[in-house]
């Protein structure tokens, strides 16, 4: 997850749609998509008609910021994809879903992906009773993610389990007495739920 130091909400207004980068402000009211669905900036809304590169770029530019990704990051995903016999897109998200950050911000133990990102870089998270300080360490299925020491979780954690809020997908079993949930498997592409049209991304990159 790359580091942008800017409003994540001009992300958000300027894709046209919430990327929910902001936790729990980007269910209320509050959040500026709400209140300034037009995109950033003096001119507000074009009336120029995207070209078909630019439908491409911004489906790629969504995606990237949704996962919080640099451009070489997120490039380099795409060409693991697609050096694989699977179907491109889908390994895609597949590689993106499967992201420890990703992983704890799916089980609820984070309210963003970027708090999920500073949770497992300081230390707090745990793949197979190890302790694992790589946001973008890729989780097999089989592996388990837990806390690093459960006599000392973080408070943050603690609080967002306790907390009635998301649903782990089908592809994570979680234990929220013990902290602890076993990857079942790949995640299928129904159960990635990413507004994304994966195929112009590789029509994007296959340019």
């Amino acid at each position: 997850m790359g580091r942008y130091t800017g409003s994540v909400c001009r992300l958000c207004r300027r894709e046209g749609m919430k990327l929910y980068l902001k936790g729990e402000k980007c269910y209320t009211e509050k959040c500026p998509v709400h209140k300034r669905p037009q995109p950033p900036g003096m001119h507000g809304v074009s009336r120029r008609k995207l070209s078909e590169f630019g439908v491409r770029l911004r489906e790629k530019q969504k995606l990237r910021r949704i996962y919080g990704l640099y451009e070489t990051q997120f490039k380099t995903y795409f060409q693991r994809a697609a050096r694989t016999k699977a179907v491109t897109g889908t390994r895609l998200l597949q590689l993106l879903e499967t992201r420890l950050d990703n992983v704890v911000y799916r089980l609820g133990l984070a309210s963003s992906r970027k708090e999920a990102r500073q949770l497992v870089a300081h230390g707090h998270l745990a793949v197979d009773g190890k302790r694992v300080t790589i946001p973008s360490y890729q989780v097999r299925p089989g592996q388990t993610v837990g806390v690093s020491d459960p006599q000392h979780v973080h408070p943050r954690m603690k609080e967002l389990v306790a907390t009635p809020g998301r649903k782990p997908p089908s592809w994570l079993e979680f234990d929220p007495g013990r902290l602890e949930a076993r990857v079942l498997a790949l995640p299928a592409r129904e159960e990635i739920d990413v507004p994304i049209q994966e195929q112009l991304i590789v029509e994007y990159y296959s340019r």
